[in-house]
């Protein structure tokens, strides 16, 4: 029985490091263009999207967003007509730039703190899958102080320092039972720090077609002194002891992107990225345990992802002096491999749609808000190390807004 606990208890990822977490929520008007804009000096959000791109921005800024996010997910477990859903929660991904630097505009600061991964998913206490994973909560905010430089009237580079706090919250039921008949939990909790940076090219040709390369490093999140909880018979105690803490390293993705900015004409422009996110560092998953028992042994449990890509379109088009409509479409292929599939990221390749619409009152403010929409494949999946056997079905709806100030 001992055995059993143990491997449930490790069998699923601490952190969730998948597509589904990735949140690509960003930037309004680059979310209303399905994510794409990285060669396009749109707005503030330059400075996650490229840094090289901010120093062509016309005025200072300062920008706060956020795009609640609904993730619903449905399980439909092998042999079985009966379906189960996650709980209805809201996760509040968001965003907050500043841009500031000389009119001569030969180089610009900016400042962003957005959140890249994150998650809110609740299974509850008593579906099929609940020895993997009730319930998580995860949040990755990253804080990116940047330096943006126009090397020509043409030409831009810029790259920032990026500081990642994670917290994060995962719990699972253990397949043992009080005299009562409720299962044993488990409850993991903590928080990591990591570090990174973010660098791009901007460039501008002659006939106005604009171009872009940005590399986002790979954060190495390190977890320490995590809280491990047990809630288990009085016969057990004694192999998972109270209060013990655990320490994780884990890795958040490199990311490389190419853009092509295209004007359509004087007022529309069309934007088209593509992206490679190197998932391939994450191979395992090991938990380092201060206290150990029989029971509760250090471990590593292999995870085999490979890299995942996203190519995404949209369109810009300004139809008036005041009002600017978006829309967008792309497609990501899922970096989890099968038998890897887990109740934290049901993951699979996705369709995506968006769109969005800024309003500009004055010349100062502007209110820019988005709508974005993934349908991510049913997959069909037996986990190699948990065995939970089914189709997993997942659709992610996250309407956002923003308001900005610039002078």
């Amino acid at each position: 029985m001992k055995k059993i606990l143990l491997s449930v208890l490790l069998s699923a990822p601490l952190w969730v490091l998948g597509q589904g977490f990735q949140v690509n929520l960003q930037g309004q008007k680059q979310i209303g263009m399905a994510g794409a804009g990285s060669a396009l000096a749109l707005d503030e959000a330059s400075v996650f999207y490229n840094p090289g791109a901010v120093t062509f921005l016309e005025k200072n800024s300062v920008s706060a967003g956020v795009n609640p996010l609904l993730f619903k997910s449905a399980f439909k477990q092998a042999g079985s007509d009966i379906t189960e859903n996650v709980k209805n929660k809201i996760a509040p991904p968001f965003e907050f730039y500043a841009v500031w630097g000389p009119k001569s505009n030969k180089w610009k600061l900016g400042l962003g703190v957005y959140t890249p991964f994150g998650g809110l998913v609740d299974w509850g206490d008593n579906w099929s899958g609940k020895y993997a994973l009730t319930s998580l909560n995860l949040k990755a905010i990253y804080f990116q102080p940047t330096l943006s430089i126009k090397i020509t009237d043409r030409i831009g580079i810029g790259a920032g320092f990026v500081y990642n706090h994670g917290d994060v919250n995962l719990q699972r039921a253990l397949p043992v039972n009080f005299p009562d008949g409720r299962s044993g939990h488990a409850t993991l909790e903590g928080t990591g720090k990591g570090y990174g940076w973010n660098a791009g090219l901007y460039i501008k040709t002659l006939s106005n077609i604009s171009f872009a390369l940005v590399h986002k490093s790979k954060v190495i999140t390190k977890l320490d002194g995590g809280s491990a909880e047990f809630d288990v018979p009085k016969s057990l105690t004694g192999s998972f002891p109270a209060g013990n803490t655990f320490n994780a390293e884990l890795p958040l993705p490199a990311t490389t992107s190419l853009g092509v900015g295209i004007p359509l004409s004087q007022s529309t422009v069309l934007a088209f990225d593509a992206s490679w996110v190197q998932w391939h560092i994450y191979q395992d998953l090991s938990f380092d345990y201060v206290t150990n028992t029989p029971a509760l042994a250090d471990t590593k449990s292999a995870r085999n992802y490979r890299d995942g890509s996203s190519f995404k379109l949209g369109i810009n088009h300004q139809a008036s002096e005041k009002l600017a409509l978006r829309a967008g479409v792309g497609y990501a292929f899922s970096p989890v491999q099968d038998g890897y599939v887990t109740p934290e990221a049901p993951d699979a390749d996705r369709y995506i749609l968006s769109a969005g619409l800024s309003y500009t009152p004055t010349s100062h403010f502007e209110v820019n808000a988005s709508f974005f929409f993934e349908d991510v494949k049913s997959r069909k999946q037996k986990n190699i190390e948990t065995g939970l056997d089914g189709t997993f079905k997942t659709l992610v709806y996250a309407p956002g807004i923003s308001l900005t100030y610039k002078w």
